[in-house]
């Protein structure tokens, strides 16, 4: 068979052609735009305290104006730093995170840092998070939780860089950590309702690692009451509004009596009374309902809900100080800080 002649290929009538890449604008030009030197704008972007308002203002104009971005790789091969905190946190969906995230890169962003922000979905995708990240030299790590695979806690080791551990407290962290004790959590929940005269409890609850740990405190404290819990759901993490309502489904299908539920988190505990006052059932003096977490509407559910704070704001800023003064070569004093808990007893207990 005979081939056909080969074409080639034909413009489109009316496209119009790709524009060549535009060379990035770099500190030369800056400079000159601005009528300083190449030093002066690289000091006014590094330490403007060093550099008259005057000048500071005619640079940070020009850079605006071209959309300079700096070199930050260049100024880490010569300074050895990346001026890049990576954050591991399990997700950002609801506020028990997102008050630390920001108190942690608001401090950090003051001594120059930028957080690199990595989800790990419970524990999950930690490992390779954490492989990925040390590739790039951050100069400082913080994780969410004190388990790790052991491949995991073996490479931080070794890349000697300051690591904080947070959301959680053990005797021997891989640096340093800043925390409180989940199990204590769980079992001051459990004496606040047994103080409350409730023997048979219920609880809905996420099966993820910390989750566990308030729930094994919870248990131990009722079984030095000698009860065991009326019914329990347990569900995978996150923690959601509609997980809560089945949750108490879940419960009430199961048959058991019950005057009090215990959940693992806020989100969970809201649901729970929604599903309940949907079944007529009232809170508290039918169901007492209790969260963890204090998360923004925890105290403008209807009813307010009780529920364990956490400083989540001192979490974040402490973990930064941390962090800065390890990388300052300075001691961070208590390498092991307990930021503690409160009970906060509100309507619907």
């Amino acid at each position: 068979m005979a081939k056909s002649p080969s074409r080639k290929p034909r413009a489109v009538k009316g496209a119009a052609a790709r524009p060549a890449a535009a060379k990035p604008v770099t500190i030369r030009d800056v400079a000159k735009v601005a009528g300083v030197s190449a030093i002066t704008v690289s000091r006014a972007l590094a330490r403007p305290e060093l550099v008259s308002p005057e000048t500071l203002e005619r640079v940070r104009a020009v850079v605006t104006r071209t959309g300079y971005v700096p070199n930050v790789l260049a100024g880490s091969l010569r300074t050895r730093r990346s001026r890049i905190i990576a954050a591991i946190f399990p997700q950002v969906s609801n506020t028990l995170f997102v008050e630390a995230i920001q108190a942690l890169t608001e401090r950090l962003r003051e001594e120059g840092y930028q957080v690199l922000l990595g989800l790990s979905s419970y524990e999950r995708r930690e490992d390779e998070l954490i492989a990925g990240i040390l590739g790039r030299q951050p100069d400082g790590i913080l994780l969410t939780g004190v388990s790790h695979a052991p491949e995991t806690r073996r490479r931080l080791i070794a890349a000697h860089i300051p690591v904080v551990e947070t959301w959680d407290l053990t005797p021997s962290p891989i640096d340093m950590l800043v925390g409180f004790s989940h199990e204590k959590v769980g079992a001051a929940m459990a004496r606040h309702l047994l103080a409350r005269g409730h023997r048979d409890i219920g609880l809905v609850w996420n099966n993820d690692a910390r989750a566990e740990l308030r729930r094994r405190g919870f248990l131990e404290v009722l079984a030095g009451s000698g009860i065991e819990p009326a019914a329990t759901c347990l569900g995978p993490a996150p923690a959601t509004f509609p997980r809560g309502r089945e949750g108490l489904a879940q419960l009430l299908r199961s048959g058991k009596r019950f005057t009090a539920v215990a959940c693992s988190s806020d989100p969970l505990a809201q649901g729970v009374i929604a599903e309940a006052q949907d079944r007529g059932l009232r809170i508290p003096a039918d169901l007492a309902v209790i969260g963890f977490g204090d998360l923004d509407f925890a105290a403008h559910t209807t009813p307010a809900l009780t529920t364990v704070g956490i400083d989540k704001v001192a979490i974040g800023r402490l973990a930064a100080e941390m962090l800065l003064a390890r990388i300052a070569g300075r001691e961070a004093g208590e390498r092991i800080v307990d930021v503690g808990f409160t009970v906060i007893e509100r309507a619907s207990t």
